[in-house]
């Protein structure tokens, strides 16, 4: 191959009409993301879209190669990864503490803690990438996208499976667009809810099917498994958890008011408890190889400092480790300011320096641990199905029980919400060097399998750290403005959920303030410690079956209108990909699957950013509105007939198309 010696030929990869487009994709899938994450607590993994598009859209260059799609991926990675800040950031606004997102401030948080996410990355690329067995599956499946007909290493038949990839795509995101649009308009209604009495005491449940094409694409892509565990911790949540502890409240409340307080009062603290003992299990499985990654790591420096850098192949170049010590120490000067500035503003003046030098060392240390183990944890099970929440639920109870030791004792009492502020916003940092790190290795490991070089693909992350945390604060900005956040005054009937955020919000309020109700995030903690059991007789029983235990305690947590139709899109995406098992073609027809809901996801999550602008200019809570409420019983029934026709019609239509290449190849 062509990078196995140093002499080795340097193809066209970092271009400057790669970069380019990188940041228009980037720019693109980061508000889709936001938007997405905001309604759904879940993110979606931009890589393999973007290489899609990458590769069609190059392809009209004689000279382009399959490195430098890779690039132009790599920079897009950054809008699945750093949008992931969404699960601390709005918890801002939830408190009280900001009333809107202030640009420089969200933009230093994470274009600082996502490039601290690079640097931290780097040292671990040999250990956990070049020389581990990791299998990598997201980075894995975007080198295989690539191979498949990108540049001038593509045959005919390469080519025209790369143009129904982009079919898949854009189509895709045509008809979730135009239905999201429809949806707007009130013609289709936005979901099928229902909530009733149970029992002869006055309980209350219900369910929330969203017709959803986003969140229907979302199962597909993270599967069976997860989308069981899911339904197992709906039913917990909302077959049990909202009956019992409704007995608890105002019976005399109407039937929806009563489901939806207990389940935001009482059965979502349960469901915090099983996501963080899940992430605890998690994380303590991995120390061992964690330590052992490490040790590979300095190992493997030893050795590049004992030879000359020169010999390394292109391959293997990282950006030099001196640059990487300098950028990190660049890093934490801004961070230090920006701590002790936001802590002087705070009404903690008097403490600057202690929140200034502490926590930039608590974000020195809990960043690289973060950083670490996220880097395993995506080699392991991919960047999608990371315990990213879990990690943040551990970050802010840490970083509020500092608070609670170090400064709490020496501040006015009034001074809580101040605290509670500073915490999320330490936070917020980590988590982005955490969420960027997640994702990190991933990309080097796709670069690795199409012969890229390390420290381009390492410049191409920074540049879409810097092109992401440029739009991630106004598109926050807009649909905080258009829709507002749930639970947070004057916010309307569509206010998104935004459901890590609350929870973590919720935590750090409940440590430093000393006001939350432990016993219902210990309940959660033995629920969540019995389905762990189950998993792991599971996995050693069948080899093959699993119950991920975060995925339990998700399902718990997010309300059903986040999870029902991700466990529906989960069973029919397991459906057609054994269908496509018994096909002539199954990996192009899976691969046009995964593809296809890609684009799902992706239009309706941009209409959702354009309808949010809308909203705002307009001043009205649906303006796009075609009838009035009285046709809200007949849009149930044509929305639902209508999503479940057109989910029939697009998998055919894919499944047909994979088949037709048979003869192309």
């Amino acid at each position: 191959m062509s990078g196995n010696h140093p002499g080795a030929e340097v193809r066209k990869e970092l271009t400057v009409r790669g970069l380019i487009l990188g940041v228009v994709i980037t720019v693109v899938f980061t508000a889709a993301n936001v938007f997405f994450g905001l309604k759904a607590g879940l993110t979606f993994a931009t890589s393999i879209p973007a290489a899609v598009i990458s590769m069609a859209l190059l392809r009209g260059f004689k000279d382009s190669t399959i490195q430098e799609n890779n690039v132009v991926q790599t920079i897009a990675s950054a809008a699945g990864t750093l949008s992931s800040i969404i699960f601390v950031l709005p918890g801002m606004i939830m408190i009280g503490w900001w009333a809107d997102f202030p640009f420089w401030t969200s933009f230093a948080v994470c274009a600082l803690g996502g490039i601290l996410g690079v640097m931290y990355s780097i040292p671990l690329r040999r250990a956990l990438v070049t020389t581990s067995d990791l299998p990598y599956p997201e980075g894995l499946a975007c080198a295989e996208v690539l191979k498949v007909g990108s540049g001038d290493e593509a045959d005919a038949g390469s080519v025209e499976e790369g143009r129904a990839g982009l079919l898949a795509v854009l189509w895709g995101a045509i008809v979730s667009a135009v239905f999201a649009v429809v949806v707007a308009t009130q013609v289709f209604a936005s979901d099928v809810v229902q909530y009733f009495r149970v029992g002869s005491k006055g309980a209350v449940s219900g369910f929330d099917f969203n017709l959803s094409f986003a969140l229907f694409a979302i199962g597909h892509l993270v599967g069976l498994s997860v989308g069981v565990a899911m339904l197992v911790g709906a039913v917990i949540g909302w077959v049990w958890g909202v009956p019992h502890y409704s007995l608890l409240g105002d019976l005399a409340a109407p039937v929806a008011d009563l489901a939806q307080a207990t389940w935001s009062h009482k059965v979502r603290f349960i469901g915090a408890g099983a996501i963080g003992v899940s992430a605890i299990w998690t994380l303590a499985k991995l120390v061992k190889p964690v330590i052992s990654g490490l040790a590979s790591a300095m190992a493997a420096s030893r050795v590049r400092k004992a030879g000359k850098a020169d010999t390394l192949p292109r391959t293997e170049r990282d950006i030099p480790i001196g640059i990487v010590g300098l950028v990190t120490l660049a890093c934490f000067v801004p961070i230090a300011w920006l701590l002790g500035y936001f802590g002087s503003i705070s009404g903690l003046g008097d403490h600057v320096a202690v929140l200034a030098i502490g926590g930039v060392a608590f974000v020195v240390l809990m960043g690289f641990f973060v950083s670490t183990v996220c880097g395993y944890m995506a080699g392991l099970i991919g960047s999608s199905n990371s315990p990213l929440s879990g990690v943040g639920i551990l970050v802010v109870i840490a970083a509020a029980l500092l608070l609670v030791a170090f400064v709490k004792p020496h501040v006015d009492p009034s001074a809580g919400k101040a605290l509670v502020a500073f915490a999320l916003f330490i936070t917020s940092v980590v988590f982005t060097v955490a969420a960027i790190a997640n994702n990190n290795l991933q990309d080097l490991k796709t670069g690795q399998l199409v012969d890229a070089t390390p420290w381009r693909q390492q410049v191409a992350l920074v540049i879409g750290v810097v092109a992401g945390a440029a739009v991630i604060p106004p598109v926050l900005d807009l649909l905080n403005r258009a829709y507002g956040f749930v639970g947070v005054a004057g916010a309307g009937a569509h206010a998104l959920p935004a459901p890590q955020a609350g929870l973590i919000s919720a935590l750090a309020q409940g440590v430093i303030t000393n006001n939350i109700d432990w016993s219902l995030i210990v309940t959660g903690i033995w629920i969540g410690v019995a389905i762990i059991a189950v998993d792991e007789v599971l996995r050693r029983a069948t080899k093959r079956l699993s119950l991920p235990p975060l995925a339990v305690g998700l399902g718990i947590y997010l309300p059903t209108v986040s999870t029902l139709m991700v466990v529906v899109g989960s069973l029919v995406g397991w459906y057609f990909d054994r269908r496509a098992d018994r096909s002539a073609r199954p990996e192009s027809t899976k691969q046009l699957g995964v593809l296809l809901a890609s684009g799902l996801i992706v239009g309706e999550s941009v209409i959702g950013v354009v309808i949010a602008f809308i909203v705002g200019l307009s001043g009205k809570g649906a303006p796009l509105a075609l009838v009035g409420d009285g046709f809200a019983g007949a849009a149930q029934w044509i929305g639902g007939i209508a999503f479940a026709a057109i989910v029939f019609v697009m998998y055919r239509w894919v499944a047909r198309m994979a088949q037709g290449l048979n003869g192309k190849v």
